[in-house]
């Protein structure tokens, strides 16, 4: 509904208070309508072959709408005013340190025989080695570990992108404003590096779940085989796990995760970053020019706001004139930024770690269970 507006398709005028209700109901509405839609198709394609009894689906259709219905709620309270910011990126940021903290604190047992988190395991190879019954384990088991668990060089990753994120952050052009009503106010009016903020990094990641999504849907019911030559340039699916794309197209927009994957076939991991920089600053620039951010746009907020940029008169032309110095400029470059970190963070940077077992130093009850 923002772009719709953004692009003029809709015509609202804010500043009255009936339209914009108008506006909040059309959305609210749309909102339910999606909700509706996706928890029963998703529901269906990916549970219903699964759940023979029509009342259990039901049930589970039921709670995917009942969650999304309250997630929309309480993003619309965080708009009001309950809470600080956007309500969706809070969420985001909210799942986000959620799976930081879970893959540091984490006490219940991994595939590997330690703990899932990074701390609970850095004592485990510390002071006990759960596998050999020895003590004083290899530190290299801490900082690479197989099959995608958490680990200390996964985490120094998450640091070091969490670092770019904030010190390109706060990468800012000022340009000085003043008041044309009140004598002696003076401010700056800030372009940001990251202008387009996250959005474009959402509308990627939703067209890339929705295309992958929909290729599973049209796979399982055109070419379960992967028989169809024609069909198999859009998607192949492996039939022993209909999740994991194995050739195609959605083979390509979908992240390879682990460093031995991406060893495996290296020009799909150059594809997926490729793409999703592309995408990226298509969705970037989309949102600056319909979500009213563009030059144009930005210069008649200020005049509106009853401020004007010092040197200049006090008009749309020169004011869009100088905010195209830097909006354009900031929206591409801030656009290929954001996809390259999407990209890279979305491969996954895990390398496996196989320890050279020494039988003759592990115990007779570690030989057992191991099958040694």
């Amino acid at each position: 509904m923002q772009l719709l507006r953004g692009s003029d398709i809709l015509k609202f005028d804010f500043k009255k208070p009936e339209e914009r209700g108008i506006f909040q109901t059309a959305t609210k509405m749309l909102t339910y309508f999606v909700i509706v839609i996706e928890s029963i198709v998703y529901g269906i394609a990916v549970y219903g072959a699964n759940i023979g009894e029509p009342t259990v689906l039901a049930v589970l259709i039921g709670q995917l709408m009942v969650a999304s219905i309250l997630v929309m709620f309480m993003d619309e309270l965080i708009q009001k005013g309950w809470g600080l910011g956007s309500g969706i990126s809070q969420f985001i940021a909210c799942g986000v340190s959620q799976q930081i903290l879970w893959s540091l604190f984490s006490p219940l047992p991994a595939g590997d025989g330690g703990a899932i988190g990074i701390i609970p395991y850095i004592f485990q190879q510390g002071f006990l080695d759960v596998t050999t019954g020895m003590f004083g384990a290899n530190l290299v088991d801490t900082i690479f570990r197989s099959n995608q668990l958490p680990s200390i060089f996964g985490l120094s990753l998450t640091v070091v992108m969490l670092l770019i994120l904030v010190y390109t952050q706060g990468m800012k052009v000022e340009i000085p404003i003043v008041s044309t009503k009140y004598r002696g106010f003076a401010a700056t009016y800030p372009i940001k590096l990251m202008y387009v903020s996250n959005i474009p990094v959402i509308l990627a990641s939703a067209l890339t779940a929705n295309a992958v999504f929909m290729g599973q849907m049209l796979w399982s019911q055109v070419n379960p085989r992967n028989a169809s030559p024609i069909f198999n340039l859009i998607a192949q699916f492996d039939p022993t796990s209909p999740s994991s794309p194995i050739g195609g197209m959605i083979y390509y927009i979908t992240p390879p995760r682990g460093l031995e994957i991406v060893a495996l076939d290296p020009m799909r991991a150059v594809v997926y970053v490729l793409f999703m920089i592309g995408i990226v600053v298509v969705f970037g620039k989309l949102w600056v020019e319909l979500g009213g951010l563009s030059s144009k746009k930005a210069a008649q907020n200020l005049l509106d706001a009853d401020v004007q940029i010092p040197g200049f008169r006090r008009s749309n032309k020169p004011v869009e004139a100088l905010l195209n110095r830097y909006i354009p400029s900031v929206t591409l470059l801030g656009s290929i930024i954001l996809g390259l970190i999407a990209g890279v963070s979305d491969v996954n940077l895990n390398i496996v770690w196989e320890p050279p077992w020494d039988k003759d130093k592990m115990s007779e009850s570690a030989k057992l269970e191991l099958n040694l």
